[in-house]
């Protein structure tokens, strides 16, 4: 009997590996669907994908057979939710897989960006000793505001408050049985908070939520995280911010346009840079496998779904 047919539209390779075990995996990454042969175009089922990546309304019609999309991680801002929702088909994504991996990716950032580590490191390397440095701030004592409290979200606050930080949040929904503190606006939330942390996804509702206004609320001591997606920050407004001292600094691991990123972020010494790594970690790989296995599983045993989006969690 022949293995059934999966296109993969992300390139991570130990998710193609562990497929490749019971599936025929077709890699559609670099030239898209439309580049596939027509009968495998003509068969498939499954598609699997990233958030980032996704799978639009065009390469969804070449699809006749198409019953489920499988984004690897927590994001699916570019999946066309209206027209799987349209054909019937399924949404899956990693919820939860990485949670942890990127609540502690943020707080390392924010640590690192607190107390000025590139830098320390940099003297230290460089047998200067503690020539030019100054003492740097501690998150104990401050407070934590976080845009979005998803899975990261909670984590992040519960790390927060192992430093003995105060926590506020801003979301869509209030969580009233959630111990922190409630803003109604991020605007609310950033003139509030010491540092401001984005843990939401991307997509049109949270486009540019993070604007200049936030930014000129959080203020000259105010740092920012990003762990969510860049979409959520205006970069234009962040790098003037950044280069006129509206805020302190930023740790950054998404941005608008990535893998691109602007020259002079990367010139700028109060900011500290990843490359969209938050959620990359053994662990988290190994957990986002496992879901993934599992939702296709149940998806071919005709079987509800492990890990829905929340518009289909109803299915």
């Amino acid at each position: 009997m022949s293995k059934p047919d999966i296109i993969l539209r992300s390139l991570t390779l130990d998710v193609r590996d562990a497929l490749a075990q019971d599936f025929l995996v077709h890699e559609a990454h670099a030239a898209g669907v439309a580049a596939l042969d027509a009968a495998v175009r003509a068969r498939t089922r499954i598609v699997v994908t990233a958030g980032s990546i996704g799978l639009g309304r065009a390469e969804m019609a070449m699809l006749p057979q198409l019953g489920l999309i499988c984004c690897t991680g927590t994001g699916f801002d570019e999946v066309d939710v209206a027209a799987a929702r349209e054909r019937g088909v399924g949404i899956t994504h990693g919820a939860g897989s990485n949670a942890a991996t990127v609540a502690d990716h943020a707080m390392a950032l924010l640590l690192a960006l607190l107390r000025d580590l590139p830098r320390f490191d940099a003297n230290a390397r460089a047998g200067r000793w503690r020539q030019g440095l100054t003492p740097q701030p501690i998150p104990t004592g401050k407070r934590l505001g976080i845009l979005g409290l998803g899975a990261v979200g909670q984590r992040i606050a519960r790390r927060a408050e192992g430093f003995e930080m105060s926590v506020g949040y801003h979301t869509r929904t209030p969580r009233p049985e959630l111990p922190w503190q409630a803003f109604p606006s991020v605007l609310a939330l950033a003139a509030w908070a010491d540092c401001l942390v984005v843990a939401t996804p991307g997509g049109a509702g949270t486009h540019h939520l993070v604007d200049a206004a936030v930014l000129a609320a959080l203020g000259p001591r105010g740092r920012l995280i990003n762990i969510g997606r860049g979409s959520v920050v205006e970069g234009g407004a962040l790098l003037a911010a950044l280069r006129e001292g509206i805020i302190a600094g930023a740790g950054l691991d998404v941005y608008e346009g990535e893998p691109d990123i602007p020259a002079e972020l990367v010139s700028m010494r109060n900011v500290i840079l990843t490359p969209h790594i938050a959620g990359w970690a053994p662990e988290a790989r190994e957990m986002t496998i496992a879901q993934l296995r599992e939702n296709i599983a149940r998806f071919l045993a005709g079987r509800p779904l492990a890990s829905p989006i929340p518009a289909q969690a109803g299915r």
